[in-house]
């Protein structure tokens, strides 16, 4: 059929309709009949010419008249299938077929009960304020899914949650303890004092009295209480803290990780980071962490250092009752140290007896044991790590450069701490040392106030193996940190000669220009005059303003003709100028630094070097006499000889003894100061002590030394002024060094070794 097209068509467009075919069921056996297109009865069908003009021209209508397109520009945007539901697909999987039957099994038997927990409000049937309450499947349907919204809210937080990659600082930090050569504790470093300890290290009394005292599940639990997160959420929104409620594991990760804010997400965030860390650390690893970064008062981090700070000793060494008194702290040092007050100490004893009778309830003490704890352990009244006193700042400023030096340890590495140097430092020479010191120091003040105020005491003892013994270096670190035992500022004088002395008898001198060398003796004969010129191969010696230097002698005195031993035992200066010059100056610096001197501190190769125109410390002065008494071995002087961190031992570059000069001359030269300390004071020391010295005298009376040897120990004094708040240019010392006959050098140098006169 046919119809004329209407309104915007064009004449020649028409529109073709084809109706579907019409299938009648004919007879039996007879195939249906099909109507024509028109869907008329008794239409005749289309050939199939028709049929395909009618196609064609259905499809210049579809494709908007535009005859002729490509198949290619036909299918560009081909109509898509639409995707098959996801029950549909799920249903078409045979291996789900029998899950999915069972869940619309269950599915359907539910659907009654879900409509009936369906909450209606207002309830129908009711009548009042009974309109608006939920009846019971309603409550138990609220409350199961309550419960699976918080489970899924704790899976999901738990896994949101990361264990932090940084502990606190005062977690890592610890301090740094220095001991004396016997052992004991000296001082300490660092803003906190911790020192880690392996649990092994620490005793099965000591770690239950504290999980009995704050954790006795500790060993069961996940690492948190449930019970007591209750607890301490519902204190914090009635009381506004959160207190309790902590086990082991959560106590470890607020003093590591998180801060001291007593906030719910806090502590949420506590409880997530202790489940994981008891997952990811075993039992062990936790408590060894707590027990050394809780806090235990007294500025104490660690059950080491508590066992220390309160009795003085090692964590190895506590018992039960002393333990269970630390345990307490743990609830508070500021509640629960008795030196505080009385009030603290009652809590304290209340709280000891506790945690004794709770160890015995788990098993952990037996009655009899406890029976034995009856009274409570006082603590030590004050913290024995803070009593390093004024001048044993002045060791550790010298151990510490040491040891960073030796051990190879960078500055960052030192400031983490937790290292124990062990010095080489004689806790009873330094005592002595110190207070013959003090007393010189206050009587000059009593004698000469204003010009004692500027006065400095260096002071050194050094073994013969190199370890420094004892040193002074000022009356009070925290106001002068300049170390008057390292100060290499004044010269040391005739002190020096004994090194001018080894030079000529390790290398001999010459006289002449093209001369070999001869040997010398302590029997050599050297001019002793007063003011004698001094002279070299060519003739006097000229100085640059071109007048002849000659040596002089303390008193201006003159001795003629003098052996060498005898002008050092009477200490004559002049034959050791000349022996100087004969020796050559290079040789006289060379043996010196051998000996023990610094290079830096070395003075000008001209003959004022044989004077003592060096300007070495008292320590390289005490180093370079002990050269002499271990017979030429030069040993550098060290002042620490063990160095650990944690109880690992820390590799140092120890130093090792070196040949200065010949055993023969060595001999000689301590032979020569036995001679002149016997000289000087006859009745200084017992007839059958081993004892050489000499003092030391500058031209313009800026400093006065003695050096000597006691027993292989080599000590160093020397007194010198010097106004720290206008230059470092040595003053005269105006009497303050006193005289020959009553030297203060002398008289401290005596002092310290205990010896009389």
């Amino acid at each position: 059929m046919q119809l004329k097209a209407l309104g915007s068509f064009t004449a020649e467009e028409t529109v073709q309709l084809r109706m579907p075919v019409q299938r009648t069921a004919g007879p039996k056996g007879e195939k249906p009949e099909q109507s024509g297109t028109s869907g008329i009865p008794g239409a005749a069908e289309p050939a199939d010419e028709s049929a395909s003009a009618e196609a064609a021209s259905a499809e210049r209508i579809r494709g908007g008249g535009k005859a002729g397109r490509s198949p290619r520009s036909r299918n560009r945007n081909p109509r898509k299938a639409p995707r098959p539901s996801l029950r549909s697909r799920l249903a078409a999987d045979p291996r789900l077929a029998p899950l999915l039957g069972v869940l619309a099994a269950s599915a359907a038997r539910l659907a009654p009960h879900a409509r009936r927990m369906k909450p209606e409000y207002p309830r129908p049937g009711r009548t009042d304020w009974r309109r608006w309450l939920p009846s019971w499947r309603q409550w138990l349907g609220g409350t199961f899914a309550g419960i699976g919204l918080s489970g899924f809210f704790l899976v999901v937080a738990y896994a949101a949650t990361d264990i932090p990659d940084d502990l606190n600082s005062h977690a890592t930090q610890q301090d740094n303890v220095y001991f004396w050569a016997d052992g004991t504790p000296m001082a300490r470093t660092g803003w906190v004092q911790r020192q880690e300890m392996p649990l092994r290290d620490i005793p099965e009394d000591v770690r239950w009295a504290v999980l009995a005292a704050e954790n006795e599940n500790f060993y069961n639990d996940p690492g948190i209480s449930p019970m007591g997160l209750t607890r301490a959420v519902l204190r914090t929104f009635g009381q506004g803290d959160t207190q309790g409620g902590s086990t082991i594991t959560q106590q470890y990760v607020k003093n590591a990780y998180l801060n001291q804010d007593q906030t719910v997400r806090r502590k949420f965030t506590e409880a997530m980071i202790a489940l994981k860390l008891d997952n990811r650390m075993s039992k062990e690893e936790i408590l060894e962490s707590y027990l050394n970064t809780s806090w235990f008062g007294r500025g104490t981090y660690g059950i080491q250092r508590a066992a220390q700070a309160y009795y003085g000793k090692d964590v190895s060494e506590l018992d039960a009752g002393e333990a269970a008194f630390l345990a307490s702290l743990l609830k508070g040092a500021g509640l629960y140290d008795p030196t505080l007050s009385s009030a603290n100490r009652d809590r304290a004893v209340e709280r000891w007896t506790w945690t004794l009778d709770r160890m015995v309830d788990i098993g952990k003490l037996s009655p009899a044991e406890r029976a034995t704890y009856k009274k409570f352990p006082e603590p030590l009244k004050s913290n024995p790590l803070y009593s390093t006193g004024e001048q044993s700042d002045y060791l550790v400023e010298l151990a510490s450069q040491y040891a960073k030096k030796a051990g190879k340890i960078t500055e960052k590495q030192f400031d983490l701490g937790g290292y124990q140097i062990y010095t080489t430092f004689d806790k009873k020479r330094e005592n002595r040392l110190t207070d013959v010191v003090t007393k010189a120091r206050k009587k000059a003040l009593k004698d000469d106030p204003k010009t004692a105020k500027a006065v400095h005491y260096g002071a050194a003892s050094v073994a013969a193996d190199g370890r420094i013994l004892a040193v002074y270096g000022g009356p009070d670190h925290r106001k002068q940190g300049y170390n008057e035992s390292n100060a290499t500022t004044v010269p040391a004088g005739t002190a020096f000669t004994p090194f001018v002395y080894a030079a000529g008898l390790q290398h001999g001198v010459r006289t002449t220009r093209d001369g070999e060398r001869t040997p010398v003796t302590g029997e050599s004969l050297y001019n002793g005059d007063h003011d004698v010129p001094v002279t070299t191969p060519e003739g006097p010696y000229w100085d640059r303003s071109g007048r002849k230097v000659a040596a002089g002698n303390d008193g201006e005195k003159s001795y003629g003709q003098i052996s060498l031993r005898r002008a050092m035992a009477l200490s004559v200066n002049t034959p050791f100028m000349q022996l100087g010059m004969d020796t050559g100056l290079d040789k006289v610096r060379a043996t010196a630094v051998a000996s023990g001197l610094l290079p830096s501190s070395i003075g000008a190769r001209v003959p004022a070097l044989s004077m003592g125109s060096s300007t070495p410390s008292a320590i390289r002065m005490a180093g370079g006499y002990s050269t002499f008494a271990a017979a030429g071995e030069h040993t550098e002087p060290y002042s620490v000889h063990r160095v650990t961190r944690n109880g690992a031992k820390i590799p140092l570059d120890l130093p090792e003894p070196r040949r200065a000069v010949r055993a023969e001359v060595a001999e000689e030269v301590s032979s020569a100061l036995t001679e002149s300390f016997r000289t000087a004071h006859p009745d200084g020391a017992p007839a059958t002590a081993k004892v050489a010295g000499k003092p030391g005298t500058t031209e313009k009376d800026t400093a006065a030394w003695y050096v000597g040897t006691h027993e292989s120990v080599s000590t160093a004094i020397v007194v010198y002024r010097i106004d720290l708040t206008e230059s470092l240019e040595p003053l005269p010392l105006e009497g303050l060094a006193g005289t020959a006959d009553d030297s203060v050098p002398y008289g401290i140098w005596s002092g310290a070794l205990g010896l009389s006169g």
